[in-house]
């Protein structure tokens, strides 16, 4: 007999006010397998924040997209939806899917950004976004162990300008997906179910991998390829 599938949630965000802290107005997530496949995705535009905060809504980083979420919204691309109604969404996704596992590309951002728009909405009434008994898995983490800590990623952000100004390789999934794809000019969209679509592929090439793991939530794990490149570089030199 085959093992049961396991379905996951990968989940993104777009926020504004501060990145201490984030309120979301835009919720993004797919349901989907370890191989990539989605079998459910939704956009959601929180009406709430959407609506009534319009000075907040100044501060988002990506404020300048506002009128094409009206257009969005006008065409059925997403949907806009009270706080209540779209946490209602997400819980009977994953009833029905029977998810235990949401994911995010730095899933602890994330996973802040969403309790903090519950406890902001409620007034601290209710404070966690998803049923307490989920488990969280950060994609980020897991592409810095086992994608971008490859020589070829390091030799490819290196050749492309992929660094930071303090020379640090980039680690963010717009570079990642640079590299998977061998595509240069991708630009992240920098909406929700958009990015969720990349994190997906992301985290199914992690799976597949088929190396051993940590999942867990780590806002260091872009150091990982930065030793590796240590690592890398100290070899290149005692060849010479």
């Amino acid at each position: 007999m085959g093992r049961k599938k396991e379905y996951f949630l990968v989940i993104d965000t777009e926020t504004c006010n501060s990145m201490e802290e984030p309120i979301p107005y835009d919720i993004g997530y797919a349901i989907c397998d370890r191989e990539g496949n989605i079998y459910k995705e939704r956009s959601f535009v929180v009406a709430e924040v959407f609506l009534d905060m319009k000075d907040v809504m100044k501060t988002a980083y990506y404020a300048k997209k506002i009128p094409k979420y009206w257009d969005d919204i006008k065409s059925g691309k997403r949907t806009m939806k009270t706080l209540f109604n779209i946490r209602k969404q997400v819980r009977e996704d994953m009833k029905k899917y029977n998810v235990k596992k949401v994911g995010a590309y730095n899933a602890g951002f994330d996973r802040k950004a969403l309790n903090n728009l519950m406890r902001y909405m409620t007034k601290s009434f209710c404070r966690w976004f998803f049923p307490f008994n989920t488990q969280y898995f950060c994609i980020w983490n897991m592409a810095c162990q086992v994608l971008m800590a490859r020589a070829t990623y390091i030799k490819f952000a290196k050749t492309n300008g992929l660094q930071s100004e303090k020379g640090n390789l980039q680690t963010s999934a717009e570079a990642c997906y640079k590299y998977l794809k061998n595509k240069l000019d991708f630009v992240e969209e920098h909406t929700g179910l958009e990015d969720v679509k990349i994190e997906v592929e992301i985290m199914a090439k992690c799976f597949a991998t088929h190396k051993k793991l940590d999942t867990t939530i780590n806002s260091r794990c872009w150091q990982i390829p930065q030793v590796k490149r240590k690592e890398i570089e100290s070899k290149e030199k005692g060849k010479r």
